[in-house]
């Protein structure tokens, strides 16, 4: 697999298309952190990490509103043919403010506001909407 943060976004997208309540995404620190952001900003309503013997998984539970999902889009932002960087005064708005960019910076893996509030920059990871 040569984007595993693309596979995880596309298995979350997949599994809101069929109303499905969790997605299993196989583990890594960068998807856990990830997984952990989306938590706290709202757009899923847990994250459980399952151990097993080769890499564990995450098991994502999707969070719906009157049967529509609560996240409107995810976007796979930094590729690895393209990597885009970001500095903190120049962080990327998504949907005006309304979203959320995941950055990853020297400081770890957070959302714009935070990284702004921080002044650093970073990768931009993906967008969520």
């Amino acid at each position: 697999m040569t984007d595993p943060i693309a596979d995880m976004l596309t298995r979350i997208r997949n599994a809101l298309m069929v109303k499905k309540e969790t997605v299993e995404i196989p583990a890594s620190n960068m998807k856990k952190a990830i997984a952990n952001i989306l938590l706290d900003e709202g757009y899923v309503s847990g994250v459980e990490f399952k151990e097993n013997e080769h890499e564990g998984a995450i098991v994502v539970t999707l969070k719906y509103n009157n049967g529509k999902s609560v996240i409107g889009g995810l976007q796979r932002v930094s590729k690895p043919g393209l990597r885009t960087y970001s500095g903190a005064q120049k962080m990327p708005k998504v949907l005006g403010g309304y979203g959320t960019a995941i950055v990853s910076t020297n400081k770890g893996v957070m959302t714009d506001k935070q990284a702004k509030a921080q002044n650093v920059g970073g990768e931009v990871l993906c967008f969520v909407w």
